[in-house]
């Protein structure tokens, strides 16, 4: 009964990060209107605004005016609603599991956003570091006194590591190259990032996002004839390296050390 209930808060969910995605690129509000065709204007009723199953209804398209809808949309509630399944798995039902989902569905608009229009709004990341040092505040106040300033240490030290790394990188590449290989949505992303998962976490994130960003970025460069120049997001491979961080980073960690020692 709970894994068919978090499918469908996850779906549920997933409804509404399909407006943050449309809305917050343009500056829009994700509250009001509500939602609606962005042809006909109609506003869409309750029943044809389920998800995932309104969409197959429907045949992909408005009731009103029969234009198409996005397959972006059954895409993110499904995902969402699968996501929400895995991370109660994973972490239980509780708050940690609240704030685990909140960072990977700001992780899921990040990555949408950044492919649809190359930019990673501020809207989603500097609240997720706020967000982050709730978390912090929490557990710092359930823990042992020994080690109650650890969790905020951890976020402060994650916070600044995490922009620290890649802006130290835009500016390099900058200074090589005489041309901006990476913006500053980026630097906030990872900055969110290392908020929540530690600076442990930030470098587990950005050696996965490389290697999955060169497996892919090389793939691109030679289906389209060798174009180095190509603009390529790379918040899509960091929102992948940290949700692999944020499930199995713990593990693949100590795993790491112990053949190390």
């Amino acid at each position: 009964m709970l894994d068919g209930m978090a499918l469908a808060l996850g779906a549920a969910t997933g409804s509404f990060l399909n407006v943050a995605i449309h809305r917050l690129p343009r500056g829009e509000s994700v509250v009001a209107p509500r939602s609606h065709c962005t042809t006909c204007q109609r506003v869409i009723p309750w029943y044809d605004n389920i998800p995932v199953l309104s969409w197959i209804l429907l045949r992909g398209r408005c009731r009103g005016c029969g234009e198409p809808f996005s397959i972006r949309y059954p895409i993110v509630e499904a995902l969402t609603g699968v996501m929400l399944l895995g991370l109660s798995l994973q972490f239980g039902w509780g708050i940690g599991l609240a704030f685990a989902f909140y960072f990977a569905c700001s992780l899921l608009v990040v990555t949408w956003i950044d492919l649809d229009y190359r930019i990673i709004p501020d809207r989603v990341t500097l609240p997720g570091i706020v967000v982050a040092l709730a978390l912090a505040l929490v557990s710092a106040w359930s823990a042992p006194p020994e080690v109650r300033w650890a969790p905020l240490q951890s976020w402060a030290v994650g916070t600044l590591v995490g922009g620290g790394i890649l802006w130290l990188v835009a500016w390099g590449y900058a200074l090589a190259t005489g041309r901006e290989g990476m913006g500053g949505g980026d630097i906030k992303l990872l900055a969110m990032i290392g908020a929540f998962l530690g600076w442990q976490g930030v470098l587990l994130t950005l050696l996965l996002a490389s290697l999955i960003g060169s497996v892919i970025g090389v793939g691109v460069m030679l289906a389209r004839g060798g174009d180095t120049r190509l603009a390529i997001p790379f918040g899509p491979f960091l929102a992948m390296g940290a949700m692999v961080s944020l499930v199995w980073g713990d593990g693949i960690i100590r795993w790491y050390l112990s053949t190390l020692l």
